[in-house]
């Protein structure tokens, strides 16, 4: 072809494919997030559907129950301890966007402390005229004396970075050189306390991977411009994300840089003397910790190393010189059982805890090596039918805090002896609806190929099995994330109160039983997950718990994926769905916003053959104008830069083309949470359990 043609011929076809692509999705104009014509669409659909909502005569009341939970003053105020305080992040009513505030130990023992405020988030935003949201502090360790401050512009995961002096309660003033980053989506590690790892949106047009995530990992001196920093890593723009951080065993400092191939894979490796060495781990296995000279890692799949083959979901170890050396040295710490899975690891000054799940419930065991290397365990005493996380975990202590609820128990906050392990209560959460009216119960229900699914139901103590009870079943399903039983004041109070069931599904597709649970629903089996929580729905039914006419289901994020394609494949089960953040389009998935960093979870669907598994549950593409779906209510949210809004707003455009009625909810704010405040928070929640009411009664 002759040279000066191929730029016209190149247009021509674009202009084809754009045409083509243009007749394929009309609805793709709703891409264009902040877009006059797309906002307006926005405004009306918020409008008619609140006028809907509202119209339930207790949506006054629900706004206001939840508004009384999230404000609260008998919320347990979770703290992390730095150097002589313990921090905490609080809203209320006076404190909408919230306050990052400190108190001693000695008086957060008290039932009412005093604390000082550190950082007002609404006072910031106030001078600065932002909508300012706070997404976190990270301090230098083990100083604790600078930190970087995190600021997202209406709750976006893209943020300002900027750096904040604890012993001032202020932002570093420019005197001094402060480390600060603009609106982007950065990896920033403390390395010393004038000496960065950075990684961000260096403005070449080549620093971020296709997901839109860092692919540059630099070392940044203090007073340095970003263009002066010295480059240590370049990842490939297929990669997922590309960051460094420093691991602590006690004080000792490990450098690390990470390049996240894919959600699923990276490569490892120690920066030493400016120099990279690989660290020769699976590519599938996660770093959990350094702990006295060895690096403990999590298998994904089975390790075989040196004629020992090491079980997939085990933590293993390995002297981390044998490792930089290229002659690693496997382990075993523990590994798990065919009905339990480890659910988190902390590491003390002396001590591993791993808190386990065993069928969904949790128990927290100490390990603890004798002078002979072996490993002695201990078992904290903790109930069986709740969860527990550990919180306030320093390398350099022995004190840590867990705290631990169950669907009818509040959350309990404690101090654990490391030496005894006797629980000491530190803190306690109010009973906020009738718990003692209510029981909960574990199921399971026989999927499609014969696995047994659990699932708990809270239900009324006299609740007659007839098939009329209005039903909400909860579920997520995916990147090795686990449901587990939990007080929620918010579902009590509104829903449970209200006479209805609450049924949360422990699905293929989450970590309810490690790796392989997981695994099992990736890529081309996505379909056992959404047979998962189908077989759910029907155990339900077959029990006469409810019935279609009064069931409703409820997911975020993956979980709105989940509800998608569990409204599409099977409409005549629900007739309520709550779809919030959701998935749907997953044509077009991996080009919006972070998109990209999810092909290792549902696979690529510009390869034909992994879009010919993708196309049999995508919601989007499996609207049926021949079939009857249920008015199903979606919402997201304009600033959320994670999840696109167009997956939600283009679903509700074609489902209204086909002559469906929907609702549809677009906040503003909120970012992939979907609200900024409190306020915004209560109203989202009322207009969601005022819609179920509204759907199954």
């Amino acid at each position: 072809m002759n040279k000066k043609l191929q730029p016209f011929a190149l247009a021509s076809t674009l202009a084809m494919i754009g045409s083509v692509h243009a007749h394929e999705d009309k609805f793709q104009w709703l891409e264009d997030v902040h877009g006059k014509k797309p906002m307006q669409w926005v405004s009306q659909k918020n409008e008619n559907s609140a006028k809907q909502i509202k119209a339930y005569p207790k949506f006054d009341e629900l706004v206001e129950n939840s508004l009384a939970i999230y404000n609260s003053k008998h919320r347990i105020a979770y703290a992390s301890k730095r150097g002589d305080y313990l921090y905490n992040f609080w809203k209320d009513e006076n404190h909408v966007r919230g306050i990052y505030r400190r108190t001693t130990m000695e008086e957060y023992l008290k039932e009412n402390p005093k604390w000082e405020t550190v950082l007002d988030i609404d006072a910031l935003g106030k001078k600065e005229g932002v909508n300012w949201v706070y997404k976190g502090m990270r301090c230098h360790y083990p100083e604790n004396v600078r930190c970087l401050v995190s600021l997202s512009r209406g709750g976006a995961d893209a943020v300002e970075i900027r750096e904040f002096d604890l012993s001032t309660k202020s932002f570093v003033p420019k005197s001094e050189k402060p480390f600060f980053l603009p609106e982007a989506k950065s990896n920033l590690a403390w390395i010393d306390k004038d000496t960065l790892f950075v990684g961000t949106d260096f403005g070449d047009g080549k620093s971020m991977t296709d997901s839109g995530y860092p692919r540059v990992v630099k070392l940044w001196k203090r007073g340095q411009s970003l263009s002066e920093a010295k480059t240590v890593y370049v990842g490939d723009k297929k990669s997922v994300s590309i960051g460094g951080y420093v691991a602590f065993d006690d004080k000792t400092p490990l450098p690390i840089v990470y390049d996240s191939t894919t959600f699923y894979t990276r490569d490892y490796k120690v920066y030493q003397n400016g120099k990279l060495v690989d660290l020769p781990l699976p590519k599938d296995a996660d770093i959990s910790g350094y702990f006295k000279g060895n690096l403990f890692v999590e298998l994904k799949s089975e390790l075989k190393s040196n004629g020992k083959t090491f079980k997939q979901g085990s933590i293993v170890f390995t002297p981390v010189e044998k490792l930089i050396a290229q002659q690693p040295q496997f382990t075993t710490l523990v590994e798990p059982t065919k009905t339990s899975s480890i659910s988190g690891i902390s590491f003390t000054k002396n001590s591993i805890f791993i808190n386990w799940l065993d069928n969904v419930k949790s128990k927290l065991v100490r390990y603890q090596q004798s002078s002979n290397g072996k490993w002695q365990q201990s078992l904290v005493p903790f109930p069986e039918n709740g969860a527990i996380s550990v919180l306030n975990v320093q390398r350099d202590s022995d004190e840590f805090f867990v705290n631990y609820t169950s669907f009818l128990e509040p959350s309990t906050l404690y101090h654990v002896d490391e030496n005894t392990l006797t629980l000491s209560k530190l803190k306690g959460m109010p009973q906020q609806f009738a718990a003692n009216k209510f029981k909960s119960k574990q199921f399971f229900a026989t999927s499609k190929d014969g696995t047994q699914i659990p699932y708990f139901v809270v239900m009324s103590k006299d609740i007659k099995l007839n098939g009329k009870n209005p039903t909400l079943l909860y579920g997520y399903g995916g990147f090795e994330i686990s449901l587990r039983p939990s007080y929620s004041a918010l579902t009590g109070k509104n829903w449970l109160e209200q006479g209805g069931v609450y049924v949360l599904a422990n699905i293929r597709g989450g970590g309810e039983y490690g790796p392989a649970w997981h695994q099992a629903a990736l890529k081309s089996n996505r379909h056992k997950a959404y047979e998962d929580f189908e077989a759910i729905a029907e155990d339900l039914i077959a029990r006469k718990v409810t019935s279609s006419r009064h069931l409703g289901i409820q997911g975020g994020s993956n979980g709105g994926l989940l509800v998608g394609a569990a409204f599409t494949r099977r409409p005549d089960l629900y007739n309520a769905v709550v779809c919030q953040v959701p998935l749907l389009d997953m044509k077009r998935f991996n080009k919006l916003l972070a998109g990209a960093s999810w092909m290792g979870e549902y696979g690529n669907p510009d390869v034909a053959a992994e879009w010919n598994y993708i196309k049999t549950y995508s919601p989007y593409h499996n609207l049926n104008k021949n079939k009857q779906y249920p008015k199903v209510f979606f919402t997201t949210s304009t600033r959320d830069d994670r999840v696109h809004p167009a997956h939600a707003r283009k679903m509700v455009a074609k489902m209204e083309d086909m002559g469906f009625d929907v609702l549809y909810y677009e906040n503003i704010e909120g970012g992939h949470a979907g609200a900024a405040d409190n306020n915004q928070a209560a109203e989202l929640r009322a207009l969601t359990y005022a819609y179920l009411m509204q759907q199954l009664r």
